[in-house]
This record gives C-alpha cells, structure tokens and sequence, in this order.
C-alpha cells in the first residue's frame, strides 16, 4: 500500500509509500482539502527529505530499506477499487460537545443534523467535486445512515435541485432533517446505499442513534435501505459505548465487505472516529509522517481519496482493459527471448 501527498485543490503525485492489511488488501491515498477547520485536528506534517524528487510511486517492503535504492509498485488494474472517503460536514453535536462534552448525552442532539455552516461546507465540497470530475468517475455512494452522513452526501454527490414533474425520486425531500434546504434530485447521480457497517462508534451517544428506516426512507426517497435488516435501531444501546477496537475490527470488516461490490469507484461517506479506527490498521511500515497524514481524524466535509489493492485473491475482477495480443497469429518472438532460447 502506498500514499500519494497533494496540496490542497490540485493534486500533485509523489513518492508512494506502503500500507498494508493481512497481506491481501492496501491502500493508495490521495488527500484532498478546499478549507482549513476551524481547530487544526491535524499534527503539523514532517516530510522526509525525499518527499517530491519524482512522481513515481515508491513502495518498501520495510523501514530498512526507506533509505535506500527501491524500486516502483505495480498492481494489475482490475485488482484495484478507487474509494472517496468523505467525513459528514458539520452538524449541531460538532458545536455543541466542542462547547460542552457534555451536551454529548443530550436528548436534543439525537441523529444530529447538520448546521447551516455545514450545508456550505457541502457546498464547497461538492463544488471541488465537480471541478476536478469526481462526480462522473463515481459509480456508487455508501453512506452511513444517519441524517448527517445522509444529507452531506445527497449535497455533495446528488444531482442538481429537485423540480416536480421530473420522473425520478428524489435523493432528499424538502427541509429534511431541519435542513431549511430545497429538494435533492437522483436525476443523473450515482446510487445510493446505506450501510450500517459504517456508522459511528454505537451507545450512549444520542447523536449516534439513528432513526427507523421507514421514517429516513419518507426523506431520503431515492436512497437504498435494503440491506439494513432493522427498521428500529438494535445496535445503539444506552449503557455501553462501542471500543475503538472494536469499531476498527468493524471497519476491517467493512473493507472487505466493499471489496465484494463490482463497482470500480466509490465514495463513502462517514465519521470521524469510524475513518481513524479504520485507517489506523495501516500506515506502520511507512514515515512517520505519512501514517500521521492518513491516520488522523478527518476535517469536517473532508474528502481523501484512496486505492484498495487485492494482493491476494479476495475477489478480483477479469481484466477488462487488458488485450491478449497475436490477433490474428503471427510469429511474434522476441529477440531476447530468442537470445536465451538460441545462446551464441
């Protein structure tokens, strides 16, 4: 596995570095950022050195060799998914636990929706989404069902506003969620799924206690529930709060869950605690500083973008784009070949 540094906007490749998981799954990342938070959750990034003498990804197989000659990762296409991983904008639990932890067990807070400061968070996001294409390379969003994973990403990876007459649901109603926002259409826009593997750490938390499923399908029309077996929410409870480990055992688990899917590219929209639990498995063969760029917790409404890699055999696809060559068939040896077939 490997990750790629960028500058905030534009995209800028350098040296890779691996990340890996049992051997058989890893990641690429590409962060991308169009604003500062308001409180940097970040530690300051130290680059080593060599951070830009080439744009050639560069893998390691361990810290021994990072000061080395090494040589470039080469992965079959088909063996590789591009995954968005968004973090949910801001909602009323952001503001209100930061002025207060608190207001964390507070009632008023369940299924938070998001502030208006957040809906232009969505806003910008998806702004960059469409300026560097995103929106038309994406086959498919997951998103966490609750309201504010729901509504950032029917804001950011929806269609344009919603008119009666068009023959298609829409992605949000109107004022969903106390959003005092115009509907969302599915006109044009990728499909939508929710999945619980996703969610927030579970318990106690009001904020992280979700609705029934009939009543989020009476708002967000077009997005697909199916595979959530409750409609009531079984999985929060009151008393106990799910451990980090445990929400990175899940989100482990989610991973090879999303390699399954035979969609290519895929945005995921989350959280905060699951995107750094999960993330955290990776990044302990690397520098330092590029596990602190990809295990840290997410900005509000940020967006990284990363590479799943099957080493192993968990479910490849066939190659599409490769071609078998020799046709129609024709000697075709090559004089190196030949060469060791034929010494002098």
């Amino acid at each position: 596995m490997s990750i790629l540094y960028n500058t905030p906007l534009m995209p800028l490749p350098s040296p890779t570095l691996p990340l890996s998981l049992n051997n058989n799954l890893s990641f690429t990342a590409i962060s991308f950022s169009i604003s500062k938070p308001t409180r940097n959750l970040r530690p300051p990034l130290q680059r080593h050195p060599s951070s830009h003498p080439s744009s050639l990804p560069r893998c390691f197989s361990s810290l021994s060799e990072m000061d080395g000659t090494v040589g470039q990762c080469l992965y079959p296409l088909h063996r590789t998914k591009t995954i968005h991983l968004v973090r949910h904008a801001q909602g009323i639990h952001n503001v209100e636990g930061e002025k207060d932890y608190n207001a964390y067990m507070s009632e008023e807070l369940f299924d938070a929706h998001l502030t208006p400061l957040g809906w232009r968070q969505v806003d910008n996001r998806r702004k960059h989404v469409y300026e560097f294409g995103i929106n038309k390379k994406i086959e498919l969003v997951i998103v966490s069902p609750l309201l504010r994973t729901m509504q950032t990403a029917v804001g950011v990876f929806g269609g344009e506003g919603y008119t009666d007459g068009i023959n298609a649901p829409p992605l949000m109603v109107e004022n969903a969620g106390k959003s005092n926002h115009p509907a969302i259409s599915s006109l044009h826009s990728p499909p939508f799924i929710a999945v619980e593997l996703c969610r927030e750490h579970l318990g106690v938390h009001p904020c992280d206690r979700r609705r029934s499923i009939s009543e989020y399908r009476s708002i967000f029309p077009a997005i697909d529930f199916s595979l959530i077996e409750s409609d009531e929410d079984i999985l929060w409870r009151a008393d106990i709060r799910e451990k980090d480990e445990e929400v990175a055992a899940r989100g482990q688990k989610f991973l090879k869950w999303l390699w399954t899917r035979k969609e290519k590219e895929i945005a995921v929209v989350s959280h905060s605690g699951f995107l750094y639990h999960t993330l955290s498995a990776f990044g302990n063969d690397c520098y330092p500083s590029v596990k602190s760029e990809i295990c840290t917790h997410f900005a509000n409404c940020e967006l990284r973008s990363v590479v799943l890699v099957d080493r192993g055999m968990i479910g490849s696809d066939t190659a599409i784009t490769n071609y078998p060559g020799k046709k129609p068939q024709g000697l075709d040896l090559p004089s190196d070949l030949a060469e060791e077939i034929n010494p002098s």
